[in-house]
């Protein structure tokens, strides 16, 4: 069998065959499995709108994950500001009404990086005011041990 295809090392894979993740997904202190749904919600995204509608089973079956695993990342991706989701309903052919699956909407990482920044910051601040305020009390002669029983 022959084929018509050369390798090229100067050339990466066809641009069509990848889709974009955000890169503060890895700074964020989002575990494996937060940014393993996150980025299967990204290759189901619709680009114009944003929106995608998977099943926890379609996502398990993407990610390696049962369903109530799926939930608990779906849940808490929504919890920490990156998505957001919306039941859906589908009309049978005799017309009934049945619950879809979730309408995912995929939200823009900066104002979470940012409030994630800020949040870090705040923690720093308060480490450096606690470690200042604990230094003053040695001076006074107070011991750290008992600051900390207290």
């Amino acid at each position: 069998m022959k084929y018509n295809y050369c390798y090229n090392p100067n050339r990466r894979d066809n641009p069509g065959d990848f889709f974009p993740l955000p890169k503060a997904l890895f700074r964020l202190g989002l575990d494996a499995g937060e940014i393993a749904v996150y980025a299967f919600l990204m290759f189901c995204e619709d680009r114009k709108t944003f929106k995608c509608h998977p099943s926890y089973a379609t996502i398990g079956s993407a990610c390696g994950m049962s369903n109530n695993t799926v939930k608990k990342y779906v849940d808490s991706l929504e919890k920490k500001g990156f998505i957001y989701t919306a039941p859906t309903m589908v009309k049978t052919r005799d017309g009934r009404a049945h619950n879809g699956s979730l309408e995912y909407t995929i939200l823009p990482t900066k104002p979470i990086e940012d409030a994630y920044f800020e949040e870090q910051l705040r923690k720093a601040e308060a480490h450096a005011n606690f470690r200042k305020a604990m230094k003053k009390f040695e001076k006074k002669g107070g011991r750290l041990d008992e600051a900390v029983n207290l």
